[in-house]
């Protein structure tokens, strides 16, 4: 079985143990039984419009004005997560928006950058008006990398190579190392929390959770082929032999 079959099958159990939840609580976690189709420019204005400034304004409510992370000096939003409120609240019907791209292209887009930063072992905090000599070899490698690592795990997610970019770039966000990790896991977990909520009301959000289950393949029936005969050959038709009905009405003639 190939991997992306055991995606599909792990979607059809998520989607049949969601069918047993509630209703109220399904319709918020994205199931309807089928997919709707694309709302209008006017529906999706109001609710991304909603949706996005809710989402960035939870992120900085939670990293800005919450001791527990000031005094480890988290900055009050990842940058990349401004993009991300583009796709998860606008273009909500794209694959790249869904939740497996969103929540794993930023982890491992923000792996990647952790790595490839502290490979260099550059220091960006100590003077902020010099330039790392190396700092552009590590922002292409990082970003460039990401990008395979998510194409690879199908969970690319464009914001998510600025994810990568940051630990090479950034001052506040090279000095939080490691710890930039789970900072990430959870500015993803509230902008997805957030878009279930806003993206449910008159639209459909996720379309999938972890794979687009293909539609059946409607089978057109066979048509009989009919064979075409030829001309009747005498020979074979004197060795057939005749109906009743036939010899019966050459015996009358012979009379």
């Amino acid at each position: 079985m190939s991997p992306s079959d055991i995606f599909v099958q792990t979607e059809r159990h998520i989607q049949n143990a969601l069918a047993q939840l509630p209703t109220w609580l399904s319709r918020f976690l994205g199931h309807r039984g089928k997919s709707l189709p694309p709302s209008s420019n006017l529906v999706t204005c109001f609710w991304g419009m909603i949706g996005a400034f809710g989402g960035v304004a939870i992120l900085n409510a939670v990293f800005a004005h919450s001791d527990y992370f000031t005094s480890r000096n988290v900055p009050p939003i990842v940058a990349s997560f401004g993009a991300s409120a583009i796709l998860c609240y606008g273009a909500i019907d794209v694959p790249l928006a869904q939740p497996r791209s969103l929540i794993f292209g930023h982890f491992f887009s923000a792996l990647v950058g952790v790595i490839i930063a502290v490979i260099f072992d550059f220091n960006l905090s100590e003077d902020r008006d010099t330039v790392p000599s190396l700092q552009w070899l590590a922002a292409s490698l990082a970003t460039a990398i990401a990008l395979v690592v998510m194409h690879l795990t199908k969970t690319t997610h464009p914001p998510a190579g600025a994810t990568a970019l940051l630990p090479c770039v950034d001052p506040e966000i090279w000095a939080l190392k490691w710890y930039f990790l789970p900072v990430v896991l959870l500015s993803s977990s509230l902008v997805l929390a957030s878009a279930l909520l806003v993206n449910n009301f008159q639209r459909q959000y996720p379309k999938f959770w972890v794979a687009p289950i293909p539609a059946p393949v409607m089978r057109s029936p066979q048509r009989k082929q009919h064979r075409h005969r030829g001309p009747p050959d005498p020979e074979m038709a004197e060795r057939e032999p005749q109906h009743p009905s036939a010899e019966l009405r050459s015996l009358e003639g012979a009379r």
